[in-house]
């Protein structure tokens, strides 16, 4: 190869890297085992500023956060942090040491060390790390200089039988949530007043990534005093958001092929960038967001093997070269020659005498009067001629029900496809759609339906489609050509409360008394206003919106009361676990039905744990009420509640919290309260939690 082509694809693999790497040609971008993307860097020109600059020493290979450090006193000495590993979404796992103070058997201290944090550009997550505390009677303490406010987790060891090998619910070991944008922080432990050392000398406190430790009744007496453990970092860019990010072209982050989120609520804490679908990649650097090949991987694509073509940003499903057809999985590709054989064929038929075209549209005709003498039966089968006659003599026309068409739904969902499920249970599938005018909607679709009950079910449309009530889900009407009828309501976007409690884990007890009020709202609204009794109160039943406004759904199995009865005697419906004992017992259905059931919902916002799988099916107690009323008793609560709930000034809030979910479980139903009066607590304890939060700030 001659001398002068060698320079020439030295001088293009030179402009690669000084495209690919802002400022400098060459940077390193890793140190040890840690990568290091941009806007992070190991030395000036490789960084965006110095915030982002990570130290590398040469001979140890340890990358460490510049700007950010722990103090430990008494020892006195600064450190910056070890980095344990960057994301390019935006998180920083860095590496931060624990606390710890030992005590004489009086409880004085006699050694320890206080672990002081300042990292002024990259705040803790509030949503991923824990503040723990590991002792016997000790307050792991938090003091924080912005916001100011003082933070404490207690932790109690009555009993030894009480500690639990990985749980950390005040027994040797507590752990509570830290607030947004805490950045500058000193933690520490200290005794508690009637403490109850013992054996165990020590406290430690520490911040840790959610799921980094487990609680080991070892570490009462010999945790390491020297140990560190990973908790992670918020990173983000700019100091705006992304509206005003934008009308800087300079030093907007933001490159090809990516978009611009903001970080924290308005992009009070800056701003992200992020590759869009069909890109991965560094979406700060230029030309950082490569195009995905879907057709690499069946798993990335569904046309039928062969048959995939990438685009930029996506793929296509293409037929080879001499063929036509749909080239996706299930389709099938014809050669353009048995293609035109068909229209041969087809144009051959064409040709053949008029008594045939005839007899085919004969065939067609009949086929469609079938089908509509179908449709026509199952509207009338299904209660359609009283609803549409209710209906069309309704004095409130915006808010009364409207019949769908089968094919309008039909369309709305591409067919009830089953990629628009949104939701199954015992009693149907729910399904979303579209509709024409852009209006997303939920669809129920029931398996079965008793036509003992079509009058029932047509008073329920009628009745629910002029409900408008804040906290209940809108019945927009429904389509009755189907063998059984379908449920149109509007869509509901933020899930349901069960996803929230059980899996997505985020709820603030704030939110949580919210959801609860109003949930007890509607269910107050239904027995008093419409006389109706939901029978199915559960979280998979509340949906959320995105203020996390409660909306109560699923009315499938719900009953109206008469005027003047105080009881349905009916078939025993609903899901076990919430369902009143006494009405299981009796099968006499009540409003307290609904209350037992608002009581376990209760329960579970508290503790975040699914109603199985607390202990009262124990022989010991003979119920949830009697279960949650022991543990007050016992003044160990806590031993159930979710760590966010823990919180020294939530404990009052709590109880009462608790004392009215012991008052819905109450085994007899006479005795249990109303909807209303629970509604009315329930805002009360609002308004206190909220004085508290305040007072907090």
């Amino acid at each position: 190869m001659e001398l002068s082509n060698v320079v020439h694809i030295l001088q293009i693999l030179l402009m690669g890297l000084v495209i690919a790497t802002p400022g400098k040609p060459f940077c390193q971008r890793t140190c040890g085992n840690v990568t290091i993307p941009y806007p992070f860097g190991t030395e000036e020109g490789c960084y965006m500023d110095r915030s982002y600059y990570i130290e590398c020493n040469s001979t140890t290979q340890i990358p460490r956060l510049h700007q950010s450090s722990s103090l430990v006193f008494p020892y006195g000495v600064p450190i910056n942090l070890q980095v344990l590993e960057i994301k390019i979404e935006g998180q920083l796992r860095v590496s931060l040491p624990i606390a710890h103070t030992c005590f004489n058997s009086s409880g004085k201290i006699v050694s320890g060390v206080v672990v002081l944090v300042q990292m002024p550009r990259f705040p803790f997550s509030s949503t991923l790390n824990w503040f723990t505390g590991v002792g016997c009677g000790i307050r792991a303490r938090l003091e924080l200089a912005v916001p100011a406010m003082d933070m404490n987790c207690p932790t109690k060891c009555p009993d030894f039988l009480y500690f639990q090998n990985g749980t950390c619910l005040g027994h040797g070991c507590c752990r509570t949530t830290i607030p947004q944008g805490m950045t500058y922080s000193s933690y520490f432990a200290i005794a508690s007043i009637g403490h109850q050392l013992g054996y165990f000398k020590c406290g430690y406190a520490f911040i840790v990534e959610k799921d980094k430790y487990y609680f080991d009744k070892i570490d009462l007496r010999n945790m390491r005093r020297n140990l560190s453990f990973p908790v992670v970092l918020d990173w983000s860019v700019g100091v705006t958001n992304c509206e005003e990010a934008r009308k800087n072209n300079v030093n907007y982050m933001c490159q090809e092929n990516s978009v611009c989120y903001d970080h924290g609520e308005g992009g009070l804490n800056g701003y992200r960038c992020k590759c869009y679908d069909g890109y991965e990649g560094n979406p700060y650097m230029v030309n950082g967001c490569k195009d995905i090949n879907e057709c690499a991987s069946a798993k990335l694509n569904d046309c039928m093997r062969g048959h995939c073509e990438n685009t930029n940003g996506s793929y296509t499903c293409v037929c080879p070269k001499g063929y036509q057809g749909n080239a996706k999985l299930g389709g099938k590709c014809m050669s353009i020659e048995q293609k035109e054989n068909r229209s041969v064929i087809e144009g051959i038929s064409e040709g053949v005498g008029g008594a045939a075209v005839a007899m085919i549209f004969a065939y067609w005709g009949l086929k469609q009067r079938k089908l509509i003498k179908v449709r026509k039966d199952f509207f009338k089968q299904n209660g359609g001629i009283m609803l549409q006659k209710t209906l069309f003599t309704c004095k409130d026309p915006v808010n009364q029900a409207k019949i769908f068409t089968e094919a309008e739904l039909k369309k709305a969902t591409d067919n009830f496809n089953d990629t628009n499920i949104i939701g199954q249970g015992g009693y149907g599938t729910v399904f979303k759609g579209i509709l024409a005018n852009k209006t997303l909607i939920a669809i129920k679709k029931s398996k079965v339906i008793d036509q003992s009950q079509i009058k029932q079910f047509v008073n329920e449309v009628i009745i629910l489609s002029q409900i408008n009530h804040q906290n209940i889900v809108k019945l927009l009407g429904c389509c009755l050509e189907t063998p059984v009828p379908l449920l149109v309501y509007e869509y509901i976007t933020n899930n349901t409360l069960g996803y929230h409690i059980h899996t997505h884990a985020m709820l603030t007890f704030g939110k949580r008394l919210k959801i609860a009020a109003e949930t007890a709202e509607a269910l107050a609204y239904m027995h008093s206003t419409t006389q109706i009794i939901h029978r199915d109160v559960k979280p998979s039943n509340i949906l959320l919106n995105d203020e996390f406004t409660a909306k109560v759904s699923d009315f499938g199995i719900s009953r109206f009361v008469p005027l003047g009865e105080t009881h349905l005697s009916t078939i025993v419906k609903g899901t076990i676990g919430y369902m009143d004992p006494e009405y299981f017992r009796t099968c006499k259905l009540t409003e307290k039905s609904d209350v037992y059931s608002f009581g376990v919902v209760l329960i579970e916002l508290l503790t975040r744990t699914k109603i199985h799988s607390l202990e009262i099916s124990l022989r010991f107690y003979k119920g949830a009420a009697a279960y949650l009323a022991s543990l007050m008793e016992r003044d160990v609560l806590v031993q159930v509640l979710d760590d966010q709930l823990q919180r020294e000034e939530y404990a009052e809030v709590v109880k009462c919290v608790a004392k009215i979910a012991i008052t819905c479980l109450d085994l007899e139903g006479k005795t249990r309260p109303t909807m209303k009066e629970v509604k009315q607590e329930l805002e009360k304890l609002r308004c206190v939690l909220s004085s508290i939060e305040a007072e907090s700030l």
